[in-house]
């Protein structure tokens, strides 16, 4: 037996197509049906990383009895929260506003207009089943309390977020004493033993450590640069990376990086690769260099789909347990490496009786290499010899075993996320297949995922489907923009200003000065809502206000500049309120308080000038190069090379241009610093 599930692409919703629980996908066929057969709705969402979610599927909708309670009374749902990210927005917040933890799996229980009355997570089977019933016992006898209880979380919904929390859209007069107010608060919060923020669970929250990283190259502070080192070791060495292929999980249970929650999703495998490159950059640490090559060999080896796409996400069970594909018992390592065992043990903390439950070991390095080659008296770059081939080996017995399930589906703001961290790559390792992935990856976003002149969020099984999302045109226009710049490419940065004036006229809403994130003119939802505050992945109005930011400044449009002003003048009392869930706004009152470089390179050898700028990491900055004379570009624009036709750099602020240089080096010498 199936349900309507069957006909989705996600392979979350397919995981419950066998169901005995008659679900619909989100749709008019099932809010027709509640409306014609006046029953309450039952919407569930989760997404198929998410191990509850599995843990609920066969607890409750693969039993009969309970099935039998959810089709009788309800019209079920199911959604999955990376398709549609703007329902999932929508009824998490009605979940909090009801004075109740929110979460995944997700299940709300809807009047059949679509508004919530209650709500709640992951619920044991019998306790789900108790809730059925009650709640089917008020929507019969007290079906009209019920309704006026989901007016006012409708009415609650529908309150602007600029409303909500006292925001106007305007520009600000901006001060470098706010940078140090938001640094000094940021810093109090910094875990001085396990790096990272002080709390647990632990979130590898690169938005935060991206932003500290470039106001401590910025203000020229050492210290600060060495608490993100120091965080980005932390977590590097944590059983949250996967030491045998690469990439991390999304975050780890306790507050030492130790025991994660192994599910690995591209979003935070796209952002940490991008501050790892960049870590690399600016130190020239083998570490970093180390994380950044083993995490693209493994998006390489395990995400890559043919036609260039990155899948989406990889579970954390594998045969029904968590962690099972990447942990090791003790004996099966001494059968495998009797003679490396003394020293690998040091390195990963290993223990006869594992380190973690049920007797297993999590590889977790607890030992720099350097302290390891003194106590073993080896020469590092012998034990580097030795590690690369014993993760080789265990690699080799690991890829043996049951792999974790996968979500094959593409998500546009994800692999634009993901290309973006490729991008910085290259230019941290100039190795050229990473810029290569990044470009193949937009040019099958540009291809495949734009549908009659509309970008789509998901793409699976050769179909784009669902319109994207604000957060999906921002990432893809950032890498965009990032892809102009390290392949002088003028396509790149026309294919992001066509996308940037899409935005305007679709999802920007000029009462307030914000953008929607999800599209109003393409589907009435209950509420249309504006993501304001950067977590694990950065606001999708924080990233287009830095975008509309670069825009402005590679094109000579000040109605970019305009727009964006405003946006984070509105934002900048909250962003000195609360830093640590508004760090990319705060990187973008950096941005506007040291002035933003606009480096233009026309001539001869333009390109390996300007792979010199991207090599080093040049934070604050865009630029643009050609090796003939271009009019395309409007940073270019007027900019000649030498009498012999070798390159030139121009570092110009707001258009008005200092001396033309001919080195790096000179040209370095004219950018500002935080005073």
């Amino acid at each position: 037996m199936s349900n309507r599930l069957i006909q989705s692409q996600s392979p979350y919703l397919l995981q419950h197509a066998h169901n005995p629980v008659d679900w619909f996908p989100w749709g008019p066929e099932a809010l027709q049906k509640a409306e014609t057969e006046n029953k309450p709705i039952l919407v569930s969402i989760g997404y198929s990383a998410c191990h509850w979610c599995h843990v609920m599927e066969r607890e409750s909708f693969e039993d009969e009895v309970t099935a039998e309670l959810m089709n009788e009374h309800f019209v079920c749902i199911k959604i999955d929260r990376e398709e549609r990210p703007d329902i999932d927005n929508i009824y998490m917040d009605a979940v909090q506003a009801m004075g109740l933890q929110g979460g995944w799996p997700l299940n709300v229980f809807l009047m059949p207009n679509q508004k919530p009355f209650y709500g709640g997570t992951y619920f044991p089977n019998l306790q789900w089943k108790q809730l059925l019933a009650n709640i089917a016992n008020a929507f019969e006898k007290h079906e009209d309390q019920l309704a006026e209880s989901a007016e006012s979380f409708g009415r609650s919904l529908s309150r602007k977020e600029t409303e909500k929390y006292g925001i106007a859209g305007n520009a600000s007069e901006f001060d470098p004493d706010d940078l140090m107010e938001i640094i000094t608060k940021l810093s109090s919060q910094f875990d001085p033993e396990w790096g990272g923020m002080n709390r647990a669970p632990k979130f590898p929250m690169p938005t935060i450590w991206d932003f500290v990283l470039d106001y401590a190259l910025l203000s020229k502070n050492p210290d600060l640069q060495e608490k993100v080192f120091f965080t980005l070791k932390k977590i590097g060495m944590g059983g949250i990376y996967d030491h045998l292929r690469g990439g991390f999980a999304r975050y780890s249970v306790d507050g030492e990086w130790f025991a994660p929650h192994f599910e690995k999703m591209l979003y935070d495998n796209g952002q940490l690769l991008e501050l790892y490159a960049k870590a690399y950059q600016v130190s020239r640490d083998a570490f970093f260099l180390e994380k950044v090559t083993e995490t693209v060999n493994w998006l390489e080896a395990e995400m890559l789909q043919e036609e260039g796409g990155f899948h989406a996400a990889q579970d954390a069970d594998s045969e029904g347990v968590e962690g099972k594909f990447y942990t090791w018992t003790y004996a099966e390592l001494q059968a495998l490496m009797p003679d490396e065992l003394p020293w690998l043990s040091k390195l990963y903390n290993l223990k006869p009786n594992g380190n973690w439950e049920d007797g297993v070991n999590i590889l977790f390095q607890t030992e720099s290499y350097a302290e390891i080659t003194s106590q073993f008296k080896l020469e590092e770059n012998e034990l580097v010899d030795k590690l690369n081939a014993v993760k080789a080996k265990l690699l080799e017995v690991r890829n043996q075993r049951i792999f974790p399930g996968k979500d094959d589906k593409i998500l546009a703001g994800w692999n634009g996320l993901m290309s973006a961290g490729l991008i910085q790559a290259y230019h941290a390792t100039g190795e050229k297949r990473m810029l290569d992935l990044a470009l193949k990856n937009l040019g099958f976003v540009r291809e495949k995922m734009i549908v009659s002149g509309v970008l789509h969020r998901s793409y699976k099984n050769g179909q784009a489907y669902t319109p994207a999302f604000l957060e999906d045109y921002a990432a893809v226009i950032r890498a965009a923009l990032m892809a102009f710049e390290a392949s002088g490419d003028v396509s790149w940065l026309n294919f992001a200003k066509d996308l940037t004036d899409f935005c305007l006229d679709q999802f920007y809403d000029e009462s307030d000065g914000f953008f929607f994130f999800n599209n109003p003119k393409a589907e009435k939802l209950i509420a249309n809502k504006k993501e304001l505050f950067d977590n694990v992945i950065p606001a999708s109005n924080s990233i287009m206000a830095r975008n509309l930011h670069r825009l402005s400044l590679l094109t000579y449009e000040e109605k970019y500049s305009e727009i964006a002003q405003k946006m984070l003048g509105g934002m900048k009392d909250l962003v000195l309120r609360d830093p640590g869930f508004l760090s990319n706004w705060a990187h973008f009152l950096l941005e506007s308080l040291v002035p933003s470089a606009e480096i233009a390179i026309v001539g001869t050898n333009a390109k390996s000038k300007a792979e010199a700028f991207q090599q080093a990491y040049t934070p604050n900055s865009v630029l643009s190069w050609s090796e003939n004379l271009t009019e395309n570009v409007p940073l270019l624009q007027g900019k000649t090379p030498d009498a012999e036709g070798n390159a030139l750099i121009y570092i110009c602020f707001d258009r008005a241009c200092r001396r033309p240089v001919a080195s790096w080096e000179e040209a370095i010498a004219q950018l500002p610093y935080l005073a």
